[in-house]
């Protein structure tokens, strides 16, 4: 819409009313000689300090929704939309590697912090289905201004290379509750063989680390892992066979089916 102006200022001719993000803004319409394109541009500063990013004061809950798999410490981290812990459809980082192989958040921890990422402990070791404590990023521990983005991550046990992913979602930043469920992803690094192996859970080195699991597995499920790029987990096979046959993992307590974990943000 635009209106007549009638200012003591001859120069002005009109007002121009327009919408900038929510703000409803009326901007002057001079003769050429005044300059417009630095009224504009201070204009555009004033609105983005105005609506620029604030802190965000919120916990993330995590429920383990398996029958009997556990789930590696989780790493439950606010950061930067620059940050990418992985890409469907790309190779993993080392970092990543090892995280999905034998349950070690160092590396992933570094990488956060060198993007200055807010970073919340949950638990300690390798927990089974069920609601864990809540990540608290609440009063002096609120997010900062900057990390917009969450990832929630940890390795799947018993699993090869398997990992719960929920990768940079942006955070609300309405108060409230917001739900989102989780899927198991194959980091692609190594062959999904089901068995428990000495020195499993190091990176490149074949098997499964140590976990609530079958023994006495032989042959393996697969020898080969076509995708070596980040995909959805297939999911276990496991056997019945306290001893010998395809697989150390037990088929009537360790298959699973995606989602495999509910990730609840409370804003407030």
């Amino acid at each position: 819409m635009i209106f007549v102006g009638h200012g003591c200022d001859e120069r002005l001719l009109q007002w121009r009313f327009l919408t900038v993000g929510d703000n409803l803004c009326r901007l002057p319409i001079f003769h050429l000689e005044v300059p417009m394109k630095k009224f504009i541009a201070g204009l555009a500063l004033t609105l983005l300090s105005a609506t620029g990013a604030q802190a965000t004061d919120m916990t993330v809950t995590v429920t383990n929704l398996t029958q009997g798999v556990l789930f590696t410490p989780l790493l439950v981290a606010a950061h930067p939309p620059s940050y990418d812990a992985f890409e469907i459809g790309t190779a993993a980082s080392a970092s990543l590697q090892a995280m999905a192989e034998g349950g070690d958040i160092s590396g992933l921890t570094t990488d956060l912090n060198a993007v200055g990422a807010d970073i919340a402990a949950v638990n300690a070791g390798p927990q089974g289905p069920g609601v864990f404590a809540p990540a608290d990023f609440t009063g002096a521990n609120a997010t900062a201004a900057a990390n917009t983005q969450l990832t929630v991550l940890a390795m799947l046990l018993p699993t090869n290379d398997g990992f719960l992913g929920l990768d940079s979602i942006t955070i609300p930043t309405a108060p409230g509750t917001y739900t989102y469920y989780v899927n198991g992803y194959d980091a692609g690094t190594e062959v999904n063989n089901e068995l428990l192996v000495a020195g499993g859970g190091v990176p490149n080195t074949l098997g499964m680390p140590g976990g609530s699991a079958d023994t006495g597995g032989t042959v393996g499920v697969t020898t080969v892992e076509a995708n070596q790029n980040v995909h959805i987990h297939r999911g276990n096979l496991g056997d019945s066979m306290p001893a010998g046959g395809n697989s150390d993992v037990n088929s009537s307590v360790h298959r699973w089916l995606n989602p495999v974990a509910r990730v609840v943000v409370t804003v407030n």
